[in-house]
């Protein structure tokens, strides 16, 4: 347990029985009435946003949420196997908990995984990845000037938007939050 004057970013709550991250707080001080504390609260699970204002002082229950790098080790029908790098415990992490971060998640690449009482909430990927194009048509002679995007397939199946002069066969490096070409690796 703790209360409203000790929330901080990133503390995760029970509210109800779900797990709800704070994403931002304020107190407020108004010249007239008592205090309380404003919050912009993320549901953990369903990425759900809500505002919630809260009494200053009031208790909140907080969850323990245990965050370790695990390595990914292969894909099991819909779900996925994960190694801990410290105790090779493996652990198996359902699909629609890896959601888009599929994408970019290649055999033995590191993760940061976290779970609550053992059971997987979310997924969290390095900001950039290195894949490598399997597919893409080739650019025209014509069109380098032009600065246009087509696109590319890679390793892992997913298809990145990429300059024109990029070829079938390279390595690229792509941003994890948004599916963004950042350039050759």
């Amino acid at each position: 347990m703790a209360t409203t004057n000790d929330l901080k970013n990133g503390l995760v709550l029970n509210l109800d029985g779900e797990l709800w991250a704070v994403v931002e707080f304020q107190h407020v001080k108004p010249g007239k009435g008592g205090a309380f504390v404003r919050t912009t609260l993320k549901n953990v699970l369903s990425g759900k946003v809500v505002d919630k204002t809260f009494n200053a002082g009031t208790k909140v229950e907080t969850a323990t949420v245990d965050k370790r790098t695990m390595q990914y080790l292969y894909a099991d029908g819909e779900d996925y196997v994960f190694m801990d790098l410290e105790t090779f415990d493996q652990i198996t992490v359902p699909g629609g908990t890896v959601g888009e971060a599929a994408n970019y998640l290649l055999p033995e690449a590191e993760a940061t995984v976290a779970t609550h009482e053992s059971v997987p909430l979310y997924i969290e990927l390095p900001t950039s990845v290195v894949l490598e194009v399997t597919y893409t048509e080739p650019g025209l002679q014509g069109d380098r000037s032009t600065g246009g995007n087509k696109p590319a397939t890679v390793e892992t199946g997913a298809t990145v938007q990429v300059p024109l002069f990029i070829t079938t066969g390279e390595k690229i490096k792509v941003d994890t939050r948004d599916g963004r070409y950042l350039g050759r690796a």
